[in-house]
């Protein structure tokens, strides 16, 4: 099992969702890129749950916006 952090890059307006640079999340995968593996759905579920936003809807889980990086 692996630890990934996810970070928004940069301050956004997207799909009538304003992300913040510096929201983070952390996700524990079987080694994979989260944003890559299940569709992004580990990566959507964790910012729905600790912020209330939905980056599925909002078109903002994917790398553009987001940083993945490996910590564990």
């Amino acid at each position: 099992m692996a630890l990934f952090k996810v970070t928004v890059k940069r301050t956004a307006q997207v799909g009538g969702i304003r992300i913040e640079k510096g929201m983070s999340v952390e996700i524990p995968t079987t080694g994979y890129n989260p944003l890559t593996s299940n569709g992004g759905q580990d990566v959507a579920m964790a910012f729905l749950r600790i912020y209330g936003l939905d980056l599925k809807r909002a078109g903002a889980c994917h790398p553009g916006y987001l940083e993945v990086v490996r910590i564990g």
